[in-house]
């Protein structure tokens, strides 16, 4: 990536020299050409707000900027470019979105998320932070900055504007208003869950901002929770656990049951624990933020649930799931069970008869299916 600060190699993580999908794109480039263009003072605090795999901050190392992320994977990723970037060690400080942010913000560079709620919950968490003279500049694509974006701003921080567009990247300028009177946070969200669905019929969920289906449940979660596995006693993982009611559905039909809650979002395994708790599940339960089933012991599982995303922010992508699948095998016992729901389209029947060399149909709807397959 070409920036007024070098150009540094990027990759995503995990890296896959498979994959034709780049670590950065125009509106980080965009960004980056504005605030040298303009000479945007970045000797106080200069916060980064969802840098998709650490470009920004990693141009930006030699200011010490403080990066702040939902995701595990964009983590890894940035620290592993600042590495190859040869940036000193300790130059970026990286912060999930379930720290306590910095006090004191004097520039503020925010990569619009693919999630509104997100953005909400993030400049509603900052503003306190915000002052007066706090540079304030938000970047994404055209299409990912919509008019309810603009508004989030304004309603949040003060006045906003767009620039012009440049190879279909758009900058967002917001002046603070600290005597602005600011909406009171709505995040976490709090729903009952409808009858019908098993164990979890009339339970509480927990939503933190960003996590998918925030004020509902999702329709294929819902078609999963009624053709859940039956079992007592087992060690089973909620792959990609969103808010966990998959996982908690589990601990509720069975009190014996190990569950272990694994996401790559920091916001989604917060809200697994909360609705976890919430419902006052028995059983043992452990919460885990990070890359698939990396790090959980080969053969000690006997089932994976998982409901795979299809999406890497605005990409459409099945090395996730393929990813997730491969981790399963690796981590079930013999005879250990993937379980499976996706949109009928995602043919993933394929992919775990490659796999593992079976796959059967548990289920089907017109829209979804319920997978299983065995690891012989």
């Amino acid at each position: 990536m070409t920036t007024p600060w070098g150009e540094p190699a990027l990759t995503r993580f995990p890296e896959d020299p498979r994959d034709g999908l780049r670590a950065w794109d125009a509106s980080d480039e965009y960004l980056l050409r504005h605030l040298a263009a303009e000479q945007v003072p970045l000797d106080g605090t200069v916060v980064v707000v969802g840098d998709r795999w650490g470009a920004l901050v990693t141009a930006l190392a030699e200011h010490r900027p403080v990066q702040i992320s939902d995701s595990f994977l964009a983590q890894e990723a940035t620290r592993a470019n600042l590495a190859r970037a040869g940036a000193e060690p300790g130059a970026v400080r990286l912060l999930t979105t379930q720290d306590p942010p910095p006090e004191r913000i004097d520039v503020l560079l925010v990569r619009v998320p693919k999630s509104l709620a997100l953005l909400e919950d993030q400049l509603l968490r900052l503003a306190p932070a915000v002052h007066a003279g706090t540079v304030v500049v938000g970047t994404g694509m055209v299409k990912e900055i919509h008019t309810s974006t603009l508004q989030l701003f304004e309603r949040i921080l003060g006045p906003t504007r767009t620039s012009l567009a440049e190879k279909k990247a758009r900058l967002i300028f917001c002046a603070p208003d600290p005597a602005l009177e600011r909406p009171a946070n709505p995040w976490p969200y709090v729903y009952t869950l409808p009858d019908g669905i098993g164990p979890a019929a009339g339970g509480t969920v927990v939503n933190h901002a960003g996590v998918f289906c925030a004020d509902r449940l999702d329709i294929g979660t819902r078609f999963f929770l009624g053709h859940l596995p039956q079992g007592r006693g087992r060690r089973v993982v909620d792959l990609g656990c969103g808010n966990g009611v998959v996982g908690t559905s589990v601990a509720l039909a069975d009190p014996d049951a190990e569950v272990l809650f694994v996401d790559e979002s920091f916001q989604a395994v917060a809200s697994a624990k909360a609705t976890y708790q919430a419902n006052g599940a028995p059983g043992h339960a452990e919460f885990r933020v990070g890359d698939g089933l990396a790090g959980v012991p080969s053969g000690s599982v006997d089932v994976v649930l998982s409901n795979p995303p299809f999406h890497s922010h605005q990409a459409t992508t099945d090395a996730t799931a393929w990813r997730m699948f491969t981790g399963a095998r690796r981590t079930l016992r013999p005879g250990g069970e993937l379980w499976v729901v996706g949109n009928r389209h995602l043919g993933y029947h394929v992919k775990l008869r490659k796999l593992f060399g079976n796959s059967r149909l548990v289920a089907s709807d017109p829209k979804f299916v319920v997978l299983k397959a065995v690891k012989r």
